[in-house]
C-alpha cells in the first residue's frame, strides 16, 4: 500500500493511511501537523506486520533555460578565417623552407611542403594555410623566425 507521511514522524506499523482526515489534521500525524514537509512514498505492509520501508525520494533533475537562438547564433559566430601567406625569397634553399614548414605548421606532411615551397617559387607567395587569427598569427611569427617571409591576410577578401 503507499502512502505519504509529512514532516518527521517515526514510522510503525501503526501508521496507516487514513483517507479522511478530521479537521486540520493529517491523516497520519497524531494531533495538529504543522510541519508539512515533502511527502515520501511509503510501502506499509498492513497494520500489525512490522515496519514500512521507505523508498528513495524521486528527485527531478530540470535542465538550464535553453538560450534564445541570438545568444546561440552568436556563440556559434567564430573569428574569420585568415590565410598564412609565404613569400618567395631569394635567400633560403627549398630544403630548408620544406624543413620549417613542417616544423611550424601542424601536420604538414613533406608532400604538402614541397608542394608550398614550389608554388612560392614559381608564382612568387603561396597559401600555407587557413586557420583561426591567432594561429594564423603565431604561424606567421614562427615562420619569420625561421627566416621566412611570410604574411597573413582575411581569409574572406578577394584573392585566391
Amino acid at each position: 500500500m503507499e502512502t505519504a507521511i509529512c514532516g518527521r514522524l517515526p514510522l510503525s506499523p501503526n501508521h496507516v493511511f487514513n483517507p479522511k482526515p478530521a479537521g486540520d489534521r493529517h491523516p497520519l500525524c497524531k494531533g495538529p501537523c504543522t510541519n508539512l514537509g515533502i511527502p515520501m512514498a511509503v510501502s506499509a505492509t498492513g497494520p500489525g506486520k512490522g515496519g514500512g520501508l521507505l523508498e528513495r525520494p524521486l528527485i527531478e533533475k530540470t535542465t538550464p533555460a535553453r538560450d534564445s537562438e541570438f545568444d546561440l547564433r552568436k556563440s556559434r559566430k567564430t573569428a574569420p578565417p585568415y590565410r598564412v601567406i609565404l613569400h618567395n625569397d631569394n635567400y633560403n634553399k627549398r630544403e630548408y623552407v620544406v624543413q620549417v614548414l613542417m616544423k611550424v605548421i601542424p601536420g604538414m606532411s613533406l608532400d604538402n611542403a614541397v608542394n608550398i615551397m614550389q608554388e612560392a617559387h614559381h608564382n612568387g607567395l603561396s597559401i600555407v594555410i587557413i586557420c583561426a587569427q591567432a594561429d594564423a598569427e603565431e604561424h606567421c611569427m614562427q615562420l619569420r623566425h625561421n627566416g621566412l617571409l611570410s604574411s597573413i591576410e582575411p581569409a574572406s577578401g578577394g584573392g585566391c
